[in-house]
């Protein structure tokens, strides 16, 4: 038997998430996502400068991006709703934990954060 992927898609189709995060862990066994998603656990391999552009290119805000729950800004006394995008974007590249999770792309489509509108949008979208 000869499986052909695409690799255009495989490359395309990824999840951005926490393995210790229990939300990252219980959606990601509601998805089922298929095995030629590329599964990125953001602790063990920090988002590259790269990748954040391409997601900020998907958003178009590092805003959308941004975890303002992250505990981070309470230790580093930043208030989130006075950040300007280029220093959301350095707070990005710093820590891990200020990254929104999970944030999944599907078919050239992204979705940010756990809220179950979101979920079920993308769970709508992988079932078609």
């Amino acid at each position: 038997m000869i499986l052909i992927c695409n690799k255009e898609k495989y490359m395309n189709d990824a999840i951005f998430y926490l393995k210790t995060c229990d939300t990252c862990i219980r959606i990601m066994k509601i998805l089922n996502l298929p095995e030629y998603f590329l599964k990125i656990n953001i602790k063990e391999n920090p988002i590259t400068e790269n990748q954040l552009v391409e997601l900020f290119s998907m958003s178009k805000s590092y805003e959308k991006l941004l975890n303002k729950r992250s505990r981070l800004f309470i230790e580093k006394k930043i208030k989130p709703v006075e950040l300007k995008e280029l220093e959301i974007k350095n707070l990005l590249l710093e820590h891990y934990t200020f990254l929104k999770r999970p944030i999944v792309i599907f078919n050239k489509t992204i979705y940010i954060g756990n809220s179950k509108n979101n979920i079920n949008k993308l769970i709508q979208d992988l079932n078609e």
